[in-house]
């Protein structure tokens, strides 16, 4: 009988003996943290509709076409270290960089070129023509700095007309590195290379596309977003700009799984990241004999905007609150909202043993003594 008693309370609370095996805290534990130690900071969120919606909307990063625009190829401009070369044509007869003498056949002379040696913009952003003085450079296209150059000759040269070639490409450039073949550094064109066309020229990417960041760095400005997300979507596959640095991360992400599912381990998941819904059929589903469905719990440092908390509720170096977010699996509205609900990197996933199942092993413990005491009265008869 007091075996009897004991079974029916465990089965009646969601407490039991601490000496009885377990391998975690029970629902009831974790839903009562807050009131059973007051001292510990920690909010625990019953997963709803409108907290899934909030979470989402506090994690969901910043489209490329969004944060980096989609502008229109700027057009090469000239910089500071790139090899530039300049030919000067003179319309007959040229008097200023050469002499052109009749043709005696009578036919008209035609126009003389002088190609000038190939010289480099300098720190100032300055070229030297000669006649023309120092000719500022940098930061115009090749047709402005030919106009610029016409205009200086004006009046010494008879009907210059000007060509100039950037030889070598050294400031309009897009470096990228990271888990790529090779790094490098991509020349730009008027043609407006975009972000897969750099990936390209680094011989793509040395890990599976799943599970890669793209980073875009563009000035002081710093987004990254998941290379499927780019490949599926073309308005993301933004210009690039000179002087962009495109960086592919290779980021395992993962949650660990504990109690009473399907495996207990830490298991990796896409850059694109997943929903609760598939990190549970990951875990093999719950076991259907030992788990307390009503018991499904992430838990997470969460930032304070997801959840509207107050500031003083940060507790880590990093700005983040301890999260016990709880899941009804009982409640079929609730696989809706584990379809849409995110896991994070680093989130514990952790799903409580049913009460029943503690009394389970509170009897297989008991039991045995109580048939060996039963057994030795019904001798002494």
């Amino acid at each position: 009988m007091p075996v009897l008693t004991c079974g029916l309370a465990l089965t009646g609370c969601s407490t039991y003996p601490g000496w009885l095996p377990s391998v975690g805290p029970s629902r009831g534990q974790i839903v009562d943290v807050q009131q059973t130690q007051p001292s510990l900071p920690i909010q625990v969120v019953e997963v709803t509709d409108a907290v899934a919606r909030r979470v989402i909307a506090g994690e969901k990063r910043s489209l490329f076409s969004e944060t980096l625009g989609s502008k229109a190829p700027v057009g090469y401009t000239i910089g500071p270290g790139d090899v530039v070369e300049v030919s000067i044509w003179e319309a007959p007869p040229a008097v200023l960089f050469g002499s052109s003498m009749p043709d005696p056949r009578g036919m008209a002379a035609t126009a003389r070129v002088t190609a000038f040696p190939e010289q480099m913009v300098s720190s100032e952003g300055t070229i030297n023509i000669p006649f023309a003085g120092a000719v500022p450079v940098a930061g115009r296209s090749p047709q402005k700095v030919e106009a610029e150059v016409v205009r200086r000759l004006t009046g010494k040269a008879n009907e210059p007309q000007v060509l100039v070639r950037v030889i070598r490409n050294a400031t309009s450039n897009v470096t990228v590195v990271g888990e790529v073949t090779s790094s490098t550094r991509m020349p730009l064109t008027a043609r407006g290379e975009r972000l897969l066309d750099a990936l390209a020229a680094a011989g793509g990417v040395r890990q599976p596309v799943g599970k890669i960041t793209l980073q875009v760095t563009r000035g002081d400005r710093v987004h990254a977003l998941a290379l499927d997300t780019i490949i599926r979507d073309p308005r993301q596959n933004i210009v690039l700009q000179p002087g962009d640095v495109v960086t592919a991360l290779f980021q395992p992400l993962s949650f660990t799984l504990l109690g009473a599912t399907g495996k207990n381990e830490e298991l990796n998941f896409e850059a694109q990241g997943i929903t609760l819904a598939q990190a549970l059929a990951r875990a093999g589903g719950l076991q259907d004999w030992r788990a307390d469905a009503r018991g499904v719990f992430i838990f997470r440092f969460e930032e304070p905007e997801a959840l509207d908390l107050p500031a003083q509720r940060m507790t880590t170096p990093e700005g983040t609150v301890p999260v016990i977010y709880q899941v009804n699996l009982k409640d079929p509205a609730s696989f809706f909202v584990a379809q849409s609900f995110p896991v994070h990197n680093k989130d514990v996933l952790y799903v409580s043993n049913a009460p029943g199942t503690e009394l389970q092993k509170f009897l297989g413990i008991i039991m045995p003594g109580a048939y060996a005491a039963l057994g030795i009265a019904n001798s002494t008869k």
